[in-house]
């Protein structure tokens, strides 16, 4: 069973320094600063949407856009709002340095309480982010919460909340049929009755992730060893192994483009490997656990990039052509 923290009653915000909460008042809590970070990187219109949805809300005190690389036209753009709008603040000139790194980038230079990191292709509804951090004030630190990520069509999305990561729960991920065999079962939790009131979970999506200063200080921020992918996996697992939590908050909504950087599945999809292997590597205990790990590793590969593959043909075949823009990354 799931903890539910309820945010209905306004003591549940100020509690105790004993309980490792927030103490301070429900009103002084409310009016503490929210800071946006949000990495690009090729990511098309889809960023001056979600742009939009960051600057209509009032309860937002700054937007911090880590430019890892965009044309020329929306690197003017983006000038163009930051000279008209106090609240951005656009970083460049550092080349593609990886989302985690660039999160960590762009948070070190926040001024907020609350740090939300939000994809370039994420439309935030009005609201959320002061839910998010609400919610936030709830949990033992250091916390992360995260909101309730849905398509265009409005259908929850995959990854917004799932249970703890290991090589079986993603393996029925990879083949849901497994989880007819007793005991396992996927490590996606969207097919579960949406909760109507914020409740506790292994992991959300670094789609829309928050934290605040003293809990991003205290866990060092992401793991800047993932380039792209389960970044947002391992800085959860990470906070609750130093005894906090995280908290999916429904409440919260976000419209999730998805897939809208230009740049080939198939080098997104080999990131996203490296990442499953560095992760099942570091937090796999004992000798034998890692010698399956590298045994598994060739399915691994081949489900990913099986998917990759079949995506990027269907794509050329009936849809969408496949992005070409080559992904170049930092020397530094």
């Amino acid at each position: 069973m799931v903890e539910v923290f309820n945010l209905k009653d306004d003591r549940a915000i100020g509690l105790s320094e004993e309980t490792g909460h927030s103490n301070a008042t429900p009103d002084a809590a409310r009016k503490r600063p929210i800071s946006v970070i949000m990495v690009s990187y090729m990511t098309g219109p889809a960023l001056m949407e979600a742009i939009t949805a960051v600057l209509s809300d009032r309860d937002i005190h700054e937007l911090i856009v880590v430019d890892n690389g965009n044309t020329e036209n929306a690197r003017a753009r983006l000038s163009q709002l930051t000279a008209k709008y106090r609240r951005i603040r656009f970083l460049q000139g550092h080349g593609n340095i990886g989302f985690a790194r660039a999160c960590n980038y762009g948070a070190n230079l926040a001024t907020g309480h609350y740090l939300l990191f939000l994809n370039p292709d994420a439309v935030i509804a009005r609201g959320a982010a002061r839910k998010l951090a609400n919610a936030g004030d709830c949990l033992m630190e250091p916390w992360i919460t995260g909101g309730l990520l849905r398509d265009e069509k409005g259908r929850e999305q995959r990854g917004a909340r799932r249970g703890a990561l290991t090589p079986m729960s993603a393996l029925v991920g990879f083949l849901p049929f497994l989880e007819i065999i007793p005991g396992l079962r996927s490590v996606h939790r969207e097919t579960d009755p949406l909760p109507t009131h914020p409740v506790q979970i292994d992991t959300i999506s670094g789609a829309c992730l928050m934290t605040d200063r003293p809990s991003f200080d205290r866990t060092g921020g992401f793991d800047e060893r993932y380039f792209l992918h389960v970044e947002d996996i391992e800085f959860c697992r990470r906070t609750r192994q130093m005894g906090g939590q995280v908290g999916f908050v429904p409440g919260a909504t976000i419209m999730h483009y998805g897939s809208t950087s230009r740049v080939p599945r198939v080098w997104i999809e080999k990131e996203k490997l490296k990442g499953f292997l560095r992760y099942f590597w570091n937090y796999t205990p004992g000798l034998l656990s890692k010698i399956l790990t590298v045994l598994a590793a060739p399915f691994m590969a081949a489900a990913i990039m099986g998917r990759a593959y079949l995506l990027a043909i269907t794509s050329e075949l009936f849809g969408k052509k496949p992005n070409k823009v080559a992904p170049v990354k930092s020397r530094d």
